[in-house]
């Protein structure tokens, strides 16, 4: 079974072109799946039922897992019985009837307008990592890219004139989204007076380095906005996809059409990007109660 993994992770690289923390996340779940069947005395995967997958998905909720994550494994057992049909190495798919786990959809914390201007104004322009972390901040509230996408964001691929950048996402999809005014100004004062003096002569191919020349870690950026957010007094749980999913709301808010907003997110699936529509209307029954004389 350690083989066909194998062929399958190889698969997901070369054939279907996966991130590396999606080919992670599949290496992972499936490595605890074959484990499961170990004990179990299941040593071919042929002899899989969808018994054994319920089962399995069963042990992961007692043992605290959220559904999120049990369905995060069900997918990557779904994705390799796909594989292993496609290969021949299986007739049939056991589990093509097995029905997903129910997710509620929890609406995202989300920041206001005041609190983003709070925690952009942070950074203190006096020194090039202070620059770079205000240009860091614009580019992330600007464009509600992913944490990876910002740090990992080749310096080719911004276009100031323009007021674009190319962003490959998930599954190496590649979307453009716009900058806006205030992103680029930051951005352009970045390039003018900081990162050069932060490269001190070496070459990167990111936008957004650190004091040693080389790209940013999304952990250290994780830390940074967090210092940020505890300076400017806010009391929220401060991360990068906060300001994501603000970016995602306040577009909507502002009338923004959904399909619109999808494409910016890099979302898939339009389902996924119509959970703001909710929080949108969360604002909207508690104005309507606030000011509404029957409310």
């Amino acid at each position: 079974m350690e083989q066909i993994l194998d062929q399958f992770l190889h698969y997901l690289i070369v054939e279907k072109g996966l991130s590396k923390n999606t080919i992670d996340a599949y290496s992972h779940g499936l490595n605890r799946f074959l484990d499961y069947l170990r004990k179990k005395g299941i040593q071919e995967m042929p002899s899989v039922s969808k018994f054994d997958v319920r089962a399995f998905l069963l042990a992961l909720k007692k043992q605290g897992l959220s559904t999120k994550t049990v369905l995060r494994n069900l997918v990557a057992i779904r994705t390799l019985f796909q594989f292993l049909i496609q290969e021949g190495i299986l007739a049939t798919n056991p589990i093509e009837e097995l029905e997903s786990p129910k997710i509620s959809k929890t609406l995202p914390e989300i920041l206001t307008l005041k609190e983003v201007e709070q925690l952009l104004e942070q950074p203190n322009p006096q020194t090039p990592l202070a620059i770079r972390d205000r240009a860091m901040l614009e580019v992330l509230y600007a464009t509600g890219m992913r944490v990876s996408e910002l740090t990992h964001l080749p310096i080719n691929q911004v276009n100031l004139e323009g007021g674009y950048v190319l962003v490959f996402g998930k599954g190496s999809k590649e979307r453009i989204i716009p900058l806006g005014s205030e992103a680029m100004k930051w951005v352009a004062l970045y390039l003018k007076a900081a990162r050069e003096r932060l490269a001190k002569g070496k070459e990167s191919p990111f936008l957004f380095i650190n004091r040693s020349g080389r790209g940013m870690s999304r952990q250290q950026f994780w830390k940074n906005i967090k210092a940020y957010g505890r300076r400017a007094g806010i009391r929220k749980r401060i991360s990068p996809h906060l300001l994501r999913h603000s970016f995602a709301s306040h577009l909507l808010e502002g009338g923004a059409d959904l399909r619109s907003v999808q494409m910016m997110l890099g979302h898939v699936d339009i389902s996924t990007t119509q959970i703001y529509t909710h929080v949108t209307g969360e604002r909207l029954k508690k104005i309507h109660q606030r000011y509404h004389p029957r409310g």
